[in-house]
């Protein structure tokens, strides 16, 4: 199980650039790195040039933002760029961001998403073989590349492709097309073992997963006491409230027979009600998106519920969590 640490939702290019040389001396495998009020992609070539070692992964870049030969591009300079340390990993959004922030078309996201990546892949191997680029799909179509617009053959070659999946129909779509799936917080052990794994394998048309990575963010409550622990466990409370409220996470919680919450939640969302939601995440519902305890314990947790469901992890702690302890933590996960 490698553990990878993700930066800041709000970092600048400059503060990511900055978390990637600390992660890297601190023994981390890779650092994600969210796309929310700043590019990604800058960010991403900043961190590639300030490290040598670590993995650069984009957790998520927008797709629908863009099309596949944009960001085929963007890709392609990141893995030259970090010497083909770079982990491409993609997500639809949600469709009032595509349509109204982006000013994008939305339909169907799973099928969408299905022929991006592919249109992806059909560039990249235009570019590396130098046959003629000529991929038609339902959403996207692609058929003229010249020499002068190749970047020809990435000596390092094509990045990984990743997507972030929780409905069934989009998790079959990363098992089909693509070298991983980021699955979100807001996942049990059973529902990756009974939901998530099954679906990928549905999609890949075969039972092994060699290869493939699934990367799951934990939802860890950390303090050194019981009273930084109360704190750690107010904020993972209300963050579990937000993104039970968002409808394309409903399937997680009807899973667990709590689909009825996911309505009232979203409801209180409308108002703005944040406290009161936060306040209906139960310690029943709370065990089971979180692990809590000391580094100790959240590390011993981490690894019994989810050694042989996931390949990669980090830690999410939506409140000022103690680096020290965070860095403890995964020190013991990767002694186990």
């Amino acid at each position: 199980m490698r553990v990878d640490t993700t930066g800041g939702f709000s970092a600048s290019p400059l503060e990511t650039e900055a978390a990637a040389v600390a992660a890297e001396a601190e023994g981390y495998d890779a650092l994600s790195v969210p796309e929310t009020s700043h590019d990604a992609f800058v960010s991403l070539a900043l961190a590639a040039r300030a490290t040598s070692r670590i993995r650069l992964q984009s957790a998520i870049a927008v797709a629908f933002a863009r099309n596949p030969m944009t960001l085929a591009y963007q890709a392609n300079d990141v893995q030259l760029l970090s010497g083909g340390r770079f982990d491409l990993g993609l997500g639809s959004q949600v469709r009032p961001h595509i349509e109204r922030r982006f000013g994008m078309p939305w339909s169907r996201p799973a099928a969408r998403m299905e022929d991006f990546v592919s249109a992806l892949r059909a560039i990249f191997d235009a570019w590396a073989t130098g046959d003629r680029l000529h991929h038609r799909g339902e959403f996207y179509s692609h058929t003229l590349m010249t020499e002068f617009f190749s970047p020809g053959p990435n000596p390092h070659g094509v990045p990984p492709v990743m997507l972030a999946a929780v409905g069934e129909r989009m998790t079959e779509v990363a098992g089909r097309v693509t070298d991983g799936l980021l699955a979100h917080s807001l996942t049990s052990p059973s529902y990756l073992a009974e939901v998530t794994l099954p679906a990928l394998r549905r999609g890949r048309g075969r039972d092994d997963l060699t290869g493939f990575d699934v990367c799951l963010p934990v939802f860890a409550v950390l303090g050194a006491d019981a009273d930084a622990r109360a704190v750690a466990e107010a904020g993972v409370r209300r963050q579990i409230a937000f993104y039970a409220s968002t409808p394309p996470y409903e399937p997680v919680l009807e899973h667990h027979g709590r689909g009825a919450l996911a309505d009232e939640l979203n409801g209180l969302s409308r108002r703005q009600a944040w406290d009161e939601m936060a306040g209906l995440v139960d310690d029943d519902l709370l065990a089971l998106f979180a692990v809590a305890g000391d580094p100790a314990g959240v590390a011993s947790g981490i690894a019994d519920r989810y050694r042989g469901l996931v390949d990669r992890v980090s830690l999410n702690t939506p409140y000022d969590a103690d680096p020290a302890l965070v860095l403890d933590v995964v020190t013991r996960l990767r002694a186990a």
